[in-house]
Formats: structure tokens, sequence, C-alpha cells
């Protein structure tokens, strides 16, 4: 456990004992806020996201066991040890019943109140590895992937929703970038699991000596530095849902022993004897065409379909372009947010470009050229002279533009003309003549359509 990536909140309104106790964790080595009343400590609790908050029980104006139940609703990770006098215990009993890890007497012991925290800590760490506080935290850092109006994602939208519905085995299939790990947690929220563990699992991340003691768990004593015993993935995702990215790369004995549990529900740990049952729904996700692999060999066929009673297919970018500029508006709102920078949009040349650029790295890709984009753009309105030259070297060397039904006339032409002068020539006079029209035709509707500014040189984003 890294203690200088462990958030703690110590609320008191007696000043005194409440830098006496935010100092002792400071020198354990916890990141420690202190907050003198309940409001304080809710202010710092919608900034900042804390692992686990110490209360006072008796405060003016909002007790401890009303700051639980609100600071619960921001963050139902966040554990709760109560600091309380001999006559308030009921009340710390109260609160644990509400959700309170546990409470501490005053005046405190300081060796107990260090002990406990660590255990509390422990606590959290079992219970939330890779699990729900983690996928808490990157929802909160991250957007999401799957955002669009289109008949592909929409599809994809209402699959998901349908299996949600039941415990049925789910293979999503896809390229890597285009959101299948989103897929797979909307799956889970909207299930009667959504209450209980996510548990995620990189299978190409996992060697073959590793991967079984990491599912199943391990004994202590199993093998050369098991010094305790551990619970694995699979019984970490005890009621919920187990999530299998990149199913494609597990190695034969791993297939083997997935199979098993799939089949009965049953499994033992390392160097264990007895049978552990988990009720657990199995998603599974792959960049990799399967049933390719199962005929050259390299993957269990029943195992295949096993895992294929419901597939989903999550689409390519390039084959769901015109989602492109609601994507952008969504990371643009996010990264803008993100980094305190000011509102952006892209120009419609700019989003037009976009969307005619294959993508393949997909939506992730997508993010990633948004995030830089709001952090070295400096103008309001994103031009193609400030897309990256990947985006704008790709336009230029296309021997073609493809126009989509629905389309103004006004916004071909304005595509017909942009194009012209990127792809064909720079200089305006053979350019009209191209086009069929003067020169100051072309100057007047470079004007008119916003043209002028989007094509001046800039230098690269």
């Amino acid at each position: 456990m890294d203690r200088s990536k462990i958030n703690i909140l110590v609320v008191d309104d007696e000043r005194g004992l409440c830098a006496g106790v935010q100092e002792a964790l400071r020198r354990e080595g916890y990141v420690v806020d202190a907050a003198n009343d309940a409001r304080q400590a809710l202010e710092l609790l919608g900034r900042r996201l804390y692992n686990l908050v110490l209360s006072d029980v008796r405060m003016p104006e909002m007790s401890g066991l009303q700051l639980l139940k609100e600071a619960r609703q921001k963050s139902r990770d966040t554990l709760f040890i109560l600091m309380t006098a001999y006559g308030t215990v009921p009340s710390a009993v109260e609160a644990m019943k509400e959700g309170a890890y546990d409470y501490l007497t005053k005046p405190l012991d300081m060796q107990r109140l260090r002990a406990l925290v660590l255990k509390a800590l422990e606590f959290q760490s079992v219970v939330s590895e890779n699990s729900e506080l983690r996928l808490r935290l990157k929802k909160r850092s991250e957007p999401s992937l799957l955002v669009g109006d289109s008949e592909a994602i929409r599809k994809v939208i209402l699959m998901a929703d349908e299996v949600a519905r039941s415990d049925v085995t789910v293979l999503i299939e896809g390229e890597s970038g285009t959101g299948k790990e989103i897929v797979a947690r909307m799956i889970h929220a909207q299930s009667a699991r959504a209450e209980k563990p996510f548990i995620f699992v990189n299978c190409a991340a996992l060697s073959e000596t590793l991967l079984e003691a990491e599912l199943f768990g391990h004994v202590k004593g199993a093998f050369t530095g098991a010094v305790a015993s551990k619970v694995g993935r699979f019984q970490l995702a005890d009621g919920g849902t187990l999530f299998l990215d990149e199913i494609g790369d597990l190695p034969p004995k791993g297939q083997g022993d997935l199979l098993r549990v799939l089949e009965d529900g049953c499994f033992r740990m390392v160097g264990g004897t007895e049978l552990t049952r988990v009720n657990v729904r199995v998603v599974a996700a792959t960049n990799k065409q399967l049933l390719e692999a199962v005929t050259a060999g390299k993957f269990r066929e029943d195992l295949f379909y096993r895992l294929h009673i419901v597939p989903i297919t999550v689409p390519p970018l390039r084959d769901h372009a015109e989602d492109i500029p609601l994507l952008v508006e969504a990371f643009l709102g996010h990264f803008t947010a993100k980094h305190k920078r000011r509102r952006k949009q892209f120009s419609a040349e700019a989003l037009q470009l976009c969307q005619r650029f294959p993508w393949p790295g997909n939506v992730r890709q997508l993010r990633n050229v948004v995030e830089r984009l709001v952090l070295t753009c400096h103008q309001p309105v994103v031009a193609v002279g400030d897309l990256p030259d990947f985006l704008r070297a790709h336009d230029q060397n296309a021997a073609s533009f493809s126009i989509r039904p629905g389309m103004t006339l006004a916004e071909v032409e304005k595509l017909l003309i942009r194009q012209t002068l990127t792809k064909e020539t720079s200089n305006r006079e053979a350019a009209a003549r191209m086009l069929g029209i003067s020169r100051r035709s072309l100057q007047y509707k470079l004007k008119e359509y916003g043209l002028l500014e989007d094509l001046k040189p800039r230098n690269s984003a």
C-alpha cells in the first residue's frame, strides 16, 4: 500500500484534537486534510475522493452521523471511523448500522487509532482491488467512449440493455479503443448485480504461472512467496460481475480452468482442498477473431461456444463517423472542465476532416486528440490548421472526399472549395478556374463560409 496516495479527512470541532490526529497520521505517510465542522468537511468531500474519514460524533449544526449519511451519497467507497466520548457510544453503534467501519472512544489512544486506520485501509484494499473504487475513480477522470446517436451505437446500447436483465454470459467483440469495457460496465450497472462488485481482469497481462492464483486465489504456503492466503478475482466478484478483457490471450490451461468454473461455478484455491462455490456473471471481451483462433487450434471450441451465447460487436469509429461531432462535443466539455480551460468548439471544417479520417485507434484515439487540442490550442475555435499533422496529411493525400445524405448544397459547396484549396492548389486564382468561378466569387464564398481563417496556415498542434 502506497500511503502517499491514501487521502484521509479528519473532522472535529476540537481544533487541538483535530490537529493532533492530522499530524499523527501525516507522520505515518498519509495525505491528511482537516475540517472543524461538517459543512467544511462536505465541501472537501465534494472536491476530493477520500479513502477514509475520521469524524467526531457530536458537532454543532450537523452530527457525525448526518455527515456520514450525506458523504455516502457522494462516495459509497469512503470508509468512516467515528470518534466519540463514552456517553455517545450508542450513537456510534447506530452509525455503524448506517455503514461506518468502526468507532474510537475519547480520549484517543493514538496507537489504537493508527492500527484501526491501517486495518480499515487494508479492508478497503481487498474489497476494492480492481473493483468498484477503481471503476468509480476512472469514471470521474475519463469521459465515456460510448457516445452517439447512430444506428450502430444504438444497436449496441439496446443489446447491452437487453442482456443486462439476465445472467447470461456475454462476449463483447471489437477493435482496441472502441469502448468494450464501457459496454461491460453498462451491462453490470443495469443488472440486478449493480450493487455488487465489478472485477476487471486483463488476461493478456497475466502470465500462465500466475493466472490460476490470480483468478482463484491461493492458500498460505501454496508456492514460494505465498506468505499468506489471498482470495482470487472470482471470490472478489462473488454476487457481481467478472470482466475478462482480452480473453483471446488466455493460455490453454487458463481456458480449461475457466470452462470448468463457467459450467458449475466451483473451483479450488491453489494449494487448497476445499471446493469454493461462487455466483459470478462473466462478461468477456476480445479484439481478436476468436472463431479463427478456434479453427487454428489456439482457442478451445467448447469455451468459445460457452462464451459466445450473446455476442455484442462494438463497431470501429470509421463505421459510425456520424457520431464524431457528438463525441467531440462530449470530450471538449469534459477536458475543458478537467484542465480548467475556456470552452472550445471545432469549426465545421475541422469536424468534417475528423469525420473523413479512419481513426485506427478508434474512439480512444479521438479522445486523446481532443484532450491535446484543449491543452495546446489557444483559440476558442479549433480550426483545420490547429489539428495534428497526421490528420491534415491524410486529408491532403486522399484522392476523393465524400458527402453525406442530408447535407445542404451550401455545405457541399463549402466542402468542395476547401478540398480544392487543400488538395489541388493553394493558389486561389487556379482554384477559382478549377471551380469554374471568378477569383472574386471565390473570395466572397471563402468569407461567406468562414474559410478565410480556417485555411490560413498555422503551426500544427
